[in-house]
């Protein structure tokens, strides 16, 4: 019997190594279940569910990952509530090695296939077949809205000094959490501080771009800019930059709160999946 409480959340990430035509993949027995299953677990206090994830691999295998797409959230009842489970596509950054314990005692590398017939849930099974749809290796750009600044009206200076209040300082500290996910090796920032404070906790290594800012944004030739990316990349500009952006790369048009980001997933310059996160 379940309840109406809140759902537990949890995260956790389909690792594939090896020639994306024939990948394997990374599957963990846990003794307290007798069960063969992706790595996974519950969120902690304040966690972002990106952040869980790279954590929850890193706990249960010992491997750094990248994450590429969104894979399908899993849902099921437990005995109190119900369980939400989100899931990335991930690729092996680091191996640290993986070393047995009470929650995971086992860990193995297996094409699909040979995976599909020792999963021991169907709703993972369901999560190769996502796996395998749509490229495995993708480009991430993430498009970031900037944190919390306050009020316009109420700040004094010239608005391109205005700076992150506490919220937005938090904001981007969550970030700084998040970005590890896709390693980007470029930033571009709006010239607007409160822009380039919500990146600097990840790195202070920050291109500034007036096509990012509110009063120099040309929608094409910013587009242009942006597009042109080839290689991971994290933009930080403004609610009036960010949706038209968006829309001109190939992503869904959207509002974005303050803090809030997108993720393209793209190959070459088609993008093939794309989410929305808050901070």
């Amino acid at each position: 019997m379940t309840t109406t409480t809140d759902p537990l959340r949890a995260a956790g990430a389909v690792v594939w190594r090896g020639e994306e035509s024939h990948p394997e993949v990374a599957v963990v027995h846990r003794p307290r279940y007798d069960d063969w299953t992706f790595p996974k677990g519950k969120l902690e206090r304040g966690e972002h569910v990106i952040a869980a994830a790279l954590r929850e691999v890193r706990e249960e295998t010992g491997l750094t990952v990248v994450l590429d797409r969104a894979l399908p959230l899993v849902s099921y009842p437990l005995e109190v509530g119900i369980k939400k489970v989100h899931y990335w596509a991930a690729r092996v950054a680091g191996d640290g090695g993986f070393v047995p314990g009470d929650e995971v005692d086992g860990l193995r590398w297996l094409p699909v296939d040979r995976a599909r017939e020792l999963l021991s849930y169907a709703w993972d099974v369901e999560l190769l077949g996502a796996l395998t749809e749509a490229p495995l290796t993708t480009v991430p750009l993430v498009l970031v809205r900037h944190g919390s600044a306050g009020s316009r009206r109420d700040w004094q200076g010239e608005d391109a000094l205005r700076p992150l209040d506490g919220d937005g300082r938090a904001q981007a500290a969550v970030l700084d959490t998040v970005l590890p996910a896709y390693r980007p090796e470029i930033l571009l920032s709006s010239p607007s501080l409160r822009c380039v404070q919500t990146l600097e906790p990840y790195s202070s290594d920050i291109r500034l771009e007036a096509l990012l800012s509110e009063e120099d944004q040309d929608p094409p030739k910013t587009a242009a800019l942006v597009g042109d990316l080839t290689v991971p990349a994290a933009v930080c500009s403004h609610g009036k930059v960010v949706p038209p952006l968006l829309a001109a790369l190939g992503g869904e048009q959207t509002h974005l709160r303050k803090g809030a980001f997108a993720v393209l997933h793209r190959v070459g310059r088609q993008v093939v999946a794309s989410e929305r996160h808050s901070t």
